[in-house]
């Protein structure tokens, strides 16, 4: 990895300016996916892992140049009423029948381009493209990871309904970027065949939309002790002017308040990314991506680096990609 690559990227990514899980966050879900594939799909993705995990927030650039990219990232649950995420038809194109597609783009259409992508990554597979194979790895990780944050399943996506402005950053970038290090960056998952993948992410963003009333509360008992705003709130220059963000205090006492809900949706977006890549793989027909690889295959680092994930020690041994960048930045 060289370091003047990963500044490019990070400049790159400012001027676009983010609102999603963000870098690190990203970044993580990615790497972590890889230590969850079987034997057969562990040498192209590990010896791809520079790719997979810089590129993360690729989709998230391109909000900035492709005005279709935004609505991809979010489905705001609330405007379908109530069990929004059982009656919504699963298939694009039962629901653009039933709501129009201008409605279903207006918003957010995040469940129907996961499986998009899932299938332009079955594609790849099929026909063994390397590089659409990692570009559509990559994206798709990005979209699973969105699918896991509460916020990008509400109308009231930064709490401006509930004057709780900002609170989108907080749960996503500031939490994550003030306590990573504390976060349990650990599972023993191994990916498992998603028999439907629309029902999967269906199933994803319903759990993701149920986290959402002991967020919003969560904050207002913080807040309770913060009647300081100078403790509160944050002033950074960013996008141009200065803006209110949380205060990095006032973030690990939210973080506590949720009682480590943002650490298991990181958890579960890796977990979750495994199975919908292994199940890209087997649809393609398992085929043998040995030859794909030009680089050697570090078979003994990578069962090190699994190892260590499976035990909360990838932090420790300095093999968490996102967080080593960070440092050194």
């Amino acid at each position: 990895m060289k370091k003047n690559k990963l500044i490019g990227i990070l400049l790159i990514a400012l001027v676009a300016g983010l609102s999603s899980w963000g870098f690190l966050v990203h970044r993580t879900v990615n790497q972590l996916a890889i230590y969850g594939l079987p034997k057969k799909m562990q040498a192209f993705f590990y010896t791809n892992i520079d790719s997979l995990v810089l590129n993360a927030p690729r989709p998230d650039q391109r909000r900035n140049v492709d005005p279709t990219e935004g609505n991809k990232h979010f489905l705001d649950g609330e405007y379908y009423g109530d069990n929004a995420f059982d009656r919504i038809p699963h298939k694009w194109e039962d629901a653009a029948a039933k709501y129009t597609a201008d409605t279903l783009k207006k918003y957010g259409i995040l469940p129907y381009v996961v499986v998009e992508t899932q299938q332009k990554l079955t594609e790849a597979f099929r026909r063994k493209e390397k590089d659409s194979i990692i570009f559509y790895a990559t994206d798709l990780g990005h979209y699973i990871g969105d699918a896991h944050v509460p916020l990008h399943t509400s109308l009231n996506y930064d709490g401006q309904l509930t004057d709780q402005r900002g609170i989108h950053d907080l749960w996503e970038t500031t939490v994550p970027e003030a306590e990573l290090t504390g976060f349990a960056i650990e599972s023993r998952h191994k990916a498992q065949y998603l028999p439907s993948v629309e029902n999967a992410i269906w199933g994803i963003l319903k759990h993701t939309h149920s986290l959402l009333p002991d967020m919003f509360e969560a904050e207002k008992e913080v807040s309770k002790r913060f009647s300081d705003t100078s403790r509160k709130y944050r002033w950074e220059y960013r996008w141009g002017r200065n803006r209110r963000f949380y205060s990095k205090e006032f973030a690990v006492e939210f973080n506590k308040a949720l009682k480590g809900s943002i650490n298991g949706q990181l958890i579960r977006s890796a977990n979750a990314l495994s199975d919908f890549w292994y199940t890209a793989w087997v649809n393609a027909g398992r085929p043998d991506l040995r030859s794909l690889s030009a680089q050697p295959w570090k078979k003994k680092q990578f069962r090190k680096e699994r190892k260590a994930y499976r035990k909360d020690l990838l932090i420790e041994k300095g093999w968490l990609i996102s967080n080593n960048f960070r440092t050194r930045d």
